[in-house]
């Protein structure tokens, strides 16, 4: 949701969602600029240009979804179910965006499945359709296969290091 939040918008969320927002921002400024997950999206610039950067973001929930009990006792599977009734519940005020694409996310079961390529790819078809251009995101699975251990090295090192970033920005969001 907090993609589609823009500016000072944030402001006229509830403080708990105004912290998730907030918290949203930061972890994408600091991936798009970490050298890690930089060397991961030069990987795929060539043929799927300025989204390489979104490829990689689902390459990575790939990782993190494959390897979740090693960062979660949670199982995956309860974790995203919650995480739906979360946002069903708090329907009312997510964003026109969201609401629009909860459905969709439930129904595919977005989350969970990013742990299957198969699965993911089909996702990346569907951002295919959605974009005004068809870059082929669906394609990047190639990629994915053909360096798979080279992008598991690099999320692993990125993840490791963004958990104690947001631990840290967490503790200084909340401290206000």
């Amino acid at each position: 949701m907090a993609d589609g939040i823009r500016g000072k918008d944030y402001e006229n969320y509830p403080p708990k969602i105004k912290t998730g927002i907030l918290l949203h921002r930061f972890i994408d400024s600091y991936t798009d600029s970490h050298p890690v997950f930089r060397q991961s999206t030069k990987r795929l610039h060539e043929n799927y240009s300025h989204y390489s950067g979104v490829i990689v973001d689902m390459f990575y929930d790939h990782f993190l979804c494959k390897n979740w009990s090693n960062y979660s006792d949670e199982n995956l599977g309860d974790f995203v179910q919650n995480f739906y009734t979360s946002l069903r519940e708090n329907y009312d005020i997510l964003n026109d965006k969201t609401q629009h694409l909860l459905p969709y996310m439930e129904k595919g079961n977005w989350l969970y499945n990013y742990q299957f390529l198969d699965k993911l790819r089909l996702i990346l078809s569907q951002m295919d359709k959605r974009t005004k251009r068809d870059f082929g995101m669906r394609f990047s699975i190639n990629e994915l296969q053909e360096y798979y251990s080279e992008f598991e090295s690099e999320f692993t090192l990125f993840f490791e290091e963004i958990r104690q970033a947001v631990k840290e920005k967490l503790e200084e969001l909340l401290s206000f």
